[in-house]
């Protein structure tokens, strides 16, 4: 079994914000395979997806910063390798619309990554980013919370629709098949 797992913050007055990319592209996998994610054993929601190899969606529900908390128990409960997650994060330092996929890799000050390297206590594991960075983003690192948790400007919703299918297909290759042929889809799709 593998994992997809996206970071994002539970409760409606999240929905739609650039802090939960990472849920808007598990709720499009979902949405491909006609699965409904539902509570767990645990601070998630799931489902399984039953394929060639079996693909395990989450959303964690323990709010952003303490992701690893729920990657942790996930890990254990349904008795997965490291290499066999992929976590899909925001990232506000990479363009709007564009994706980045890494074998591994520091926080990059991204406080939901940070939690799980801390909660695992390694940063070896496989990791989808989706670029949020805007000309909008604000200079002064105290308002990122802010424009973190703020929704897509109207303008920007194609591009952001876009990343999200994007993510999706490579999340599913890494899953179905691995990272490598994911890279190779995602260099392809850039040409």
């Amino acid at each position: 079994m593998r994992a997809i797992i996206g970071l994002g913050n539970p409760g409606s007055e999240y929905d739609g914000s650039r802090h939960n990319i990472g849920f808007a592209v598990v709720d499009a996998i979902a949405g491909y395979f006609r699965v409904t994610l539902r509570a767990g054993r645990g601070e998630f929601q799931s489902a399984v997806v039953r394929q060639d190899r079996e693909i395990l969606l989450v959303k964690p529900l323990t709010y952003m910063n303490n992701s690893g908390i729920a990657v942790q128990e996930i890990l254990v409960q349904f008795d997965i390798e490291l290499q066999d997650i992929l976590v899909i994060f925001d990232d506000f330092h990479l363009p709007l619309g564009n994706i980045r996929l890494r074998a591994s890799g520091s926080s990059g000050g991204h406080n939901g990554i940070a939690s799980i390297i801390w909660h695992l206590q390694t940063h070896e594991f496989p990791r989808l980013r989706c670029g949020i960075g805007s000309e909008r983003k604000p200079k002064d690192k105290q308002a990122t919370a802010e424009f973190v948790l703020s929704p897509f400007a109207a303008e920007e919703l194609e591009s952001v629709n876009g990343m999200v299918l994007n993510a999706r297909d490579a999340a599913i290759i890494v899953a179905q098949e691995n990272l490598q042929a994911a890279l190779n889809h995602i260099s392809k799709a850039i040409r």
